[in-house]
C-alpha cells in the first residue's frame, strides 16, 4: 500500500535519499521506516555473503585435506602393492612391513588374505608363491584366502576355474600341494555330499588340472578320450567309483575350455604339470593317493 502510494507520488525506492517538498508527516515518517528497513536488509544480506564465504572456505579446506588425505593413502598403496611384488615377506613383516607400517593393513590373516584376494595390481605369481609358503602365519593366510571364495553349488570345473584364477601356481610341488589341500578342504565344505572325503575331491583336482595340459598342450599327441579319465579315476571315492555322468561332464567342461589364467609371465596351465620334476611327484602321488595320471 505504502509502495503504491509513494509511487503514485513518483517516489523511487531506488532513490530515496531525498524527500519530496509534497509529502506529509506521516508520509515522510513511512519513507523513513522504508529506508531503515532497507539499510537492514542490505546489512543482513552482506552479513549473510560473508558467512556464506566463510562456510564455504572451510569445505573447500576440508575437502582439499580429505582428498589429501586419501591421494596420499591411494600412493601409499600403491607402493605398498610394488613392494609385495619385488618381495611380499618385506611388505608383510610383522614389524618392518611397509603396509602395516602406514597402517594400510592390520598384521591378520583376515586382512591381508583380503588384500590378496581383491589382487589390484598384485602379481598373481608371487600372490601364489605367498600362499604356498609353509610358516603358520602363511598357512593361515591361506586357510582365510580360501575362504573367501565360494564354492556351493560348482560343480569341481567351476570351483577349479575360479580359484586358479585369483592367483598362479607356484611351482614347487610342496606349495601346490598344500594349496590343492585347502581347496579341496574348502569345496568339501560347500558342498556336503558331493565327495565321500576331501581327499576324493584332492586327487580329482588334480587329475583334472592334468587333463587340461593333456587335451590343451600342443606337445602332448596322445589326447586322452573320456573312457581313459574315467578308468583313471576309478576307486578314487574312498575306494568306491565316482558317477561316471559326473566325470564326462568334468571331461567335456576342460575339453571344451581350458583353464584360464592371469597372464602375469605368459605361462598358462597347459604347461602347469609339462615338466619332469612335478610330473614324477604328481605320480608318486597318484601311487600313495589313488590311481596312477596320465604320463605327459
Amino acid at each position: 500500500m505504502a509502495c503504491g502510494y509513494l509511487k503514485t507520488k513518483k517516489v523511487s525506492l531506488c532513490d530515496l535519499s531525498s524527500v519530496p517538498e509534497d509529502l506529509s508527516l506521516e508520509e515522510r515518517d513511512e519513507l523513513s521506516n522504508i529506508r531503515r528497513r532497507k539499510r537492514e536488509l542490505l546489512d543482513d544480506i552482506e552479513r549473510l555473503k560473508f558467512e556464506i564465504a566463510e562456510v564455504m572456505t572451510e569445505i573447500e579446506q576440508l575437502t582439499c585435506v580429505g582428498e589429501s588425505k586419501i591421494t596420499q593413502r591411494n600412493k601409499q598403496i600403491a607402493m605398498g602393492r610394488k613392494k609385495f611384488n619385488m618381495d611380499p615377506k618385506k611388505v608383510f613383516s610383522a614389524f618392518g612391513g611397509f603396509l602395516l607400517e602406514n597402517d594400510l593393513l592390520q598384521h591378520t590373516p583376515e586382512d591381508i588374505s583380503q588384500f590378496l584376494y581383491k589382487g589390484e595390481g598384485l602379481n598373481k605369481t608371487v600372490i601364489g608363491d605367498y600362499l604356498g609358503e609353509r610358516d603358520e602365519f602363511n598357512l593361515d593366510v591361506l586357510q582365510a584366502f580360501v575362504e573367501l571364495h565360494e564354492f556351493a553349488d560348482l560343480n569341481l570345473v567351476q570351483a577349479l576355474r575360479q580359484f586358479l584364477w585369483s592367483f598362479r601356481l607356484p611351482g614347487e610341488a610342496q606349495k601346490i600341494d598344500r594349496m590343492m589341500e585347502a581347496f579341496a578342504s574348502r569345496y568339501c565344505g560347500c558342498n556336503p555330499g558331493v565327495f565321500q572325503s576331501t581327499d576324493t575331491c584332492y586327487v580329482l583336482s588334480f587329475a583334472i588340472i592334468m587333463l587340461n595340459t593333456s587335451l590343451h598342450n600342443p606337445n602332448v599327441r596322445d589326447k586322452p578320450p573320456v573312457e581313459r579319465f574315467i578308468s583313471m579315476n576309478r576307486g578314487i571315492n574312498e575306494g568306491g567309483d565316482l558317477p561316471e555322468e559326473l566325470l564326462r561332464n568334468l571331461f567335456d567342461s576342460i575339453k571344451n575350455e581350458p583353464f584360464k589364467i592371469p597372464e602375469d609371465d605368459g605361462n598358462d596351465l597347459t604347461h602347469t604339470f609339462f615338466n619332469p620334476d612335478r610330473e614324477g611327484w604328481l605320480l608318486k602321488l597318484g601311487k600313495t593317493q589313488g590311481p596312477s595320471y596320465y604320463s605327459i
